[in-house]
């Protein structure tokens, strides 16, 4: 039985034009995120079988593939909803996000701190990987991670709320190799509403790493 499903777009393909084309959310949603939802189940299965048969060989590649699908399949989830046609701008108190604003705020010094932090870790990632703003427990701060693949250079224990993608797939057959240029265009369409309550959650859930 399969432990991961993928889950449904919240909106059709051509929701977030002419930000990302409609052609990009389906081959991005339907084969790639797709591939990490089937290789992270797999991935377990082949795990289970490594307990059964006690043979351990092929252990190490094995966590790294559950690492790198289950990550994958996460960042994804989160990606999507992060998104919306009706997006963009910066997150305000009349909004209703006022409490996201402050914490940005506090964290980066401004909005345009924050988000010039963001744009540059998202479009220098070498290679395959993600921009992504996380909530960190210990400090009760927000960071900016500049994660490589799915996994790589992430701070544990921190919450990702608002995550950029900047792996080719997600943008090579637009704007081809201007990676820049995807990220920059990204802040059209970023659902602050869904960051906000990314952001309360992970919150809520203070002092989950160290013990009282």
């Amino acid at each position: 039985m399969s432990v991961y499903t993928l889950p449904e777009l919240p909106y059709d393909y051509a929701a977030l034009e002419p930000v990302i084309s409609p052609a990009i959310i389906e081959l991005h949603h339907d084969k790639h995120h797709a591939a990490y939802v089937k290789g992270a189940n797999d991935t377990l299965e082949q795990l289970a079988e490594a307990r059964d048969k006690d043979q351990w060989g092929a252990v190490t590649g094995l966590e790294k593939s559950l690492a790198f699908n289950l990550s994958g399949h996460i960042l994804h989830s989160v990606y999507w909803h992060n998104m919306t046609g009706d997006g963009g701008g910066e997150p305000l108190a009349e909004d209703g996000v006022g409490d996201l604003a402050d914490a940005i705020r506090e964290s980066f010094g401004s909005f345009a701190g924050f988000k010039a932090q963001l744009t540059k870790a998202a479009a220098t990632t070498q290679g395959s990987g993600w921009g992504v703003l996380a909530y960190e427990p210990l400090s009760g701060r927000l960071i900016v991670e500049q994660i490589y693949d799915h996994q790589g250079n992430v701070g544990q224990g921190s919450t990702p709320i608002l995550v950029f993608d900047a792996w080719e797939h997600a943008f090579y057959l637009q704007y081809k190799n201007q990676k820049v240029d995807f990220i920059e265009a990204m802040w059209r369409v970023v659902n602050w509403q869904d960051v906000a309550r990314r952001y309360a959650s992970a919150k809520a859930r203070e002092n989950v790493l160290l013990a009282p």
